[in-house]
């Protein structure tokens, strides 16, 4: 089974709305969570300093896709913690300036074909 590695800055409490609604997603996708996908947390509880740490987990536990959720500090922490695990992320800020993409039309990156393609 597919596995999504997700990173939160806040707490699974906080994120409740967010979280309903990227279940939703994955479902309108086809993928209900515990029947065909697996998603592993891992949740910051507002100390952004813990995100690198809670990251690395995610990569080591090797999933498949990485999701930041909470904006620019997961986002980084993510970035920095692998190369190789495509990482979804929402931003308010510019993700070009940042230097999290390259450009908007072609972020860059590797995209490993294979399990979460439909």
């Amino acid at each position: 089974m597919p596995t999504i590695g997700f990173l939160g800055s806040a707490s699974a409490d906080e994120y409740a709305i967010r979280l309903d609604a990227f279940r939703q997603g994955l479902k309108e996708a086809g993928y209900v969570e515990g029947q065909n996908v697996a998603i592993e947390y891992r949740w910051a509880d507002g100390h952004n300093d813990r995100l690198p740490e809670l990251a690395g987990e995610l990569v080591r536990r090797q999933v498949g896709v990485l999701v930041a959720g909470g904006g620019t500090p997961s986002t980084m922490a993510a970035k920095a913690a692998t190369v190789n695990i495509p990482i979804i992320f929402e931003l308010a800020i510019d993700p070009v300036a940042n230097g999290l993409v390259a450009s908007l039309d072609k972020p860059g990156g590797r995209h490993r074909r294979g399990q979460f393609e439909r």
